[in-house]
């Protein structure tokens, strides 16, 4: 019993830990004058606005590459959109003046992404993090599971040859049409034309290629939506090299650690652990944080372009700026809406297993739509939620004036809800490329629940500012600490 009780104890104290804002000496909050003063008299390389993952990551990298970086944030805590919430400040958010039910037990123990996404294991985002050395600020735990929506029925994702001839998702001698695809992708590399057999891929569309192992459309339709993680039907009239790249990426990440089952890994404590390490890492660079500051403005030279930031009558200069939409009015155009419901549960999802962590995708043939529905679930197996609770999400584009409706057959996969959240955000996109006005803006956060989408935008923009791209592929993979 004394031993559980000094278990429970360093759980608690790891739990504030997290939750207390990243303090160092590189940084700053709004109302130490002197500091405050002496870090906007000073003229950097970049400012960067808004404490969201993308600003972080970008951020960080800009700090590695040599720069000297001021980060900015109208907030007093780290997130942003992709915050990570406790009991009390969902509740806040989405219930302001309603008490926190007690039976959810304590609120720290929660810790609900506003915007929950699974990384790769093997993606982009991982390079990133061995690349910066964040890593060693994260601890990661494997999704247990990833389903397909089909014909009312979730069903397990089939990654390569041998499990494609156990899937239920298709019939004998389509399994057998799949299992040849499948190896067909498997075996092929872009530097070995003898892999191509016969087949150019850079000319050949992914409808061609699809139709040359006569694959039927609902076999398409999971590779497609599950696998390569498209979002919608586009890809099929395109080159189809990035689409055997990213089914190579899927197979590639579920084998990447031993034992795990499914492609996606997810940090302990949520995805607010992300921007949070993003800024430790600027502040061993050299970065300065200035959190509390809500009057952050853009400022312009005669030209039009960034030249600094004006925060409470002081301004601190600089080459560009970096920021979310929000920080340049103008600048941005709403170009979608995306809805999304956040979930309570005591149970796991049916039919999944038992699983405290899922992805299920539902394409978007397979109820009628024109984008597709996601659905995330994670629990207090990855410290996000009190002892058997569970988190569900359900996220999509929207595309009528019924939001809420647009989710229902994602949410009809979960069984009872406790609680249920529904809210919808825009989906902003910058109207320049910044090289002209050195203002670099991130796009949004699309409904997907996985970040490859959300890692490209990144790497988009550091090759914007930087004039170069990120090499990722020379990485060794092996720096990773194992687990």
């Amino acid at each position: 019993r004394e031993r559980g009780r000094e278990r429970e104890g360093e759980r608690e104290r790891e739990r504030e830990r997290r939750r207390e804002p990243f303090l160092a000496c590189s940084c700053v909050e709004s109302g130490e004058p002197s500091e405050v003063g002496a870090a906007m008299d000073e003229e950097y390389d970049a400012i960067v606005l808004g404490t969201g993952l993308k600003e972080c990551v970008v951020s960080g990298l800009l700090s590695v590459a040599g720069m000297k970086v001021l980060h900015m944030d109208r907030n007093s805590y780290y997130g942003a959109e992709s915050a990570s919430l406790s009991l009390e400040q969902l509740w806040n958010k989405f219930r302001g003046g309603e008490e926190t039910p007690k039976h959810l037990g304590r609120s720290n123990d929660y810790n609900v992404d506003l915007i929950p996404k699974f990384i790769m294991a093997d993606g982009n985002l991982i390079k990133v993090l061995i690349h910066t050395d964040v890593v060693k600020y994260l601890e990661f735990k494997a999704c247990d599971g990833s389903y397909v929506y089909k014909q009312g029925k979730i069903h397990r994702v089939p990654a390569s040859d041998m499990e494609a001839l156990k899937s239920p998702l298709m019939s004998f001698f389509e399994k057998r049409r799949a299992r040849s695809f499948f190896i067909y992708v498997q075996d092929y590399e872009e530097q070995d034309p003898r892999t191509f057999k016969g087949r150019d891929l850079t000319r050949m569309s992914m409808r061609q290629l699809f139709a040359e192992f006569n694959l039927s459309e609902d076999t398409i339709d999971f590779i497609g939506h599950a696998l390569a993680l498209y979002k919608d039907d586009a890809y099929l009239d395109q080159a189809a090299l990035p689409t055997v790249r990213k089914i190579k990426l899927y197979n590639d990440s579920l084998y990447r650690f031993a034992g795990t089952k499914t492609p996606f890994i997810y940090p302990l404590y949520g995805l607010g652990e992300l921007p949070q390490s993003f800024a430790r890492l600027s502040a061993v660079y050299g970065g300065t944080y200035m959190l509390n500051k809500p009057d952050c403005e853009v400022v312009y030279d005669e030209s039009g372009r960034a030249c600094g930031v004006k925060s409470e009558g002081e301004t601190a200069k600089c080459k560009f700026v970096v920021g979310d939409p929000s920080y340049f009015p103008g600048k941005s155009k709403v170009t979608a809406k995306i809805a999304r419901a956040i979930c309570i549960m005591d149970h796991p999802i049916p039919g999944t297993v038992d699983a405290h962590s899922v992805q299920i995708v539902i394409p978007q043939k397979q109820v009628g739509r024109h984008n597709d529905i996601y659905v995330f679930c994670s629990s207090y197996a990855h410290n996000i939620a009190a002892k058997g609770k569970y988190i569900a999400f359900v996220s999509t584009l929207v595309e009528t004036s019924v939001p809420a409706r647009e989710l229902e057959p994602g949410l009809a996969l979960l069984g009872p809800v406790d609680y249920k959240f529904i809210h919808v955000s825009d989906y902003e996109t910058p109207t320049t490329d910044g090289k002209e006005d050195k203002c670099f803006i991130s796009t949004g956060y699309d409904a997907s629940s996985h970040f490859e989408s959300t890692v490209d935008d990144i790497l988009a923009m550091y090759t914007r500012i930087t004039g170069k791209p990120l090499d990722l592929d020379n990485l060794s993979l092996n720096q990773t600490v194992e687990g």
